[in-house]
């Protein structure tokens, strides 16, 4: 019954076919956004320097304040969303903002929360991991299915 907000990739376009894009946060690039901004050139310090808090948030995973046991825990992680940020997280920083916004607003709206939280857990049943499990074997797979006859357990 819980809120999704994502981007429309994966298993989310199917969330969203089922559930209905007004149940469901969609935020960020789409497919063909990302291709056009990889064609003519993503660089992620572009954002760091247009951003103040998306840089502070960078800085502070990297000289770790969040984790100020370990320090340079995390110190990897941030120079690689800087350097490779294959998922152009920050391409979509300011829409996540913008969404995640928005989910903190209806969720003030106790009422309208629990409605399309209803509304998703009715629309969940496509994502049982039995059809889930039975559609990865046929069309990802390649397994063919076997039947079993079980006896009954003896008592």
């Amino acid at each position: 019954g819980a809120l999704t907000i994502g981007t429309l990739d994966g298993a989310n376009v199917e969330m969203a076919e089922e559930m209905g894009m007004d149940n469901i946060f969609i935020f960020g690039m789409k497919v063909e956004d990302v291709d056009n901004l990889r064609r003519s050139g993503y660089d992620t310090r572009r954002y760091l320097n247009r951003l103040p808090e998306l840089k502070r948030c960078i800085d502070q995973i990297e000289s770790g304040y969040f984790s100020p046991q370990e320090p340079h825990k995390f110190a990897d992680f941030a120079r690689n969303l800087v350097d490779n940020d294959r998922f152009c997280v920050f391409a979509d920083y300011e829409d996540y903002i913008r969404c995640q916004n928005e989910v903190s607003e209806l969720y003030m709206d106790w009422m309208k929360w629990t409605e399309k939280c209803l509304h998703n857990i009715a629309s969940s049943g496509k994502f049982s991991s039995d059809r889930t499990i039975h559609e990865y074997a046929k069309e990802i797979w390649d397994v063919k299915q076997v039947e079993i006859d079980l006896n009954p357990p003896k008592e």
